[in-house]
């Protein structure tokens, strides 16, 4: 998967937030606000292909989290990312 093009991370007043930009995006009609682990994700895969793997990893790595949270915090982010439309599969 990957993050769709269009879709950018921007900080806000201190937050995180992912906005659209281009036509091709023009009806997203909210902005997507991270948290400072979602935000670290979002920078350590854009412009690639990853998987679920892929993210857990990256926390594993950056917080020393437990690889079956790292999974599961990852899942739960990459739903909430489908949802907001912002994902390529």
């Amino acid at each position: 998967m990957r993050l769709k093009s269009g879709f950018v991370l921007r900080e806000v007043c201190n937050q995180k937030i992912v906005a659209a930009e281009g036509l091709q995006n023009i009806n997203f009609n909210k902005l997507l606000s991270l948290n400072a682990s979602a935000a670290f994700l979002w920078e350590e895969v854009e412009g690639k292909d990853f998987t679920v793997q892929d993210l857990a990893d990256a926390l594993v790595r950056e917080y020393g989290i437990d690889e079956e949270l790292a999974l599961k915090d990852s899942r739960n982010l990459l739903e909430s990312w489908k949802s907001a439309g912002v994902l390529d599969e």
